[in-house]
């Protein structure tokens, strides 16, 4: 039962930073358009970013697609890790490291069923 509301408080956690971020992108929030300005990356591929990062969470809230949504979250977070290390920003990317756990402990714990 406690791995239940632990899984069940890490979903609510993650999707609602999923749609923080997601839609702070999508309205290019300055803090959000700060973080990828000094990547150079392009106002679509922001958009990009931003659709898939709502997709994640949107996936993680049912059963069926709650693997499917942690993979996507996971990689994105990779990318973000690898502009992070491609810009040399070591500190930064090793930051990102407990976020990459977080899917990958989610899967590991399972949808919770109540």
């Amino acid at each position: 039962m406690t791995m239940k509301i632990i899984s069940g408080i890490l979903i609510l956690v993650t999707v609602f930073l999923n749609f923080k971020h997601g839609w702070a992108m999508l309205k290019a929030k300055p803090e959000e358009v700060a973080l990828f300005a000094k990547w150079k990356l392009s106002k679509t591929t922001l958009n990009v970013l931003a659709w898939l990062t709502l997709a994640g969470g949107l996936l993680i809230i049912f059963p069926e697609t709650f693997v499917g949504g942690n993979i996507l979250n996971a990689a994105l977070i990779l990318v973000i890790m690898g502009f992070h290390l491609k810009y040399k920003e070591n500190k930064a990317a090793a930051m990102e490291i407990p976020f990459l756990l977080i899917p990958l402990v989610m899967i590991y714990l399972g949808y919770p069923t109540f």
